[in-house]
């Protein structure tokens, strides 16, 4: 099995029910495709250097998941089609690093 660390942003006119929606449909594929969530971290609302489709702001997850390459090409593929997410982008680490919060959500 493999580590990898995936980050995607969401939509900021998304609702707080519909993104945990969409949480737990990503966290779903990963656990169907035989991977297991280490660490999963709502890093909350940021703003972007430059608009991504329109939107100057974002609301950012990321998960630490150990899986197969297969995940990987499903999360993918969902996501291209989503409309609620703007971007997305998958790491393959050698260790997680679970000590350090990088980010802590914000409320705006």
């Amino acid at each position: 099995m493999n580590n990898y660390e995936h980050t995607l942003i969401a939509k900021i006119d998304l609702t707080p029910d519909a993104f945990d929606k969409l949480i737990e449909k990503y966290s779903n594929i990963i656990s169907e495709n035989d991977g297991k969530i280490v660490n999963l971290e709502k890093w909350g609302v940021m703003s972007f250097a430059n608009k991504i489709k329109q939107y100057k702001k974002g609301n950012y997850l990321h998960v630490k998941f150990e899986g197969s390459g297969k995940i990987i090409d499903k999360l993918e593929k969902t996501e291209k089609i989503d409309n609620s997410v703007l971007r997305f982008l998958t790491v393959k680490v050698k260790k997680f690093d679970l000590e350090n919060l990088y980010f802590n959500e914000k409320k705006e």
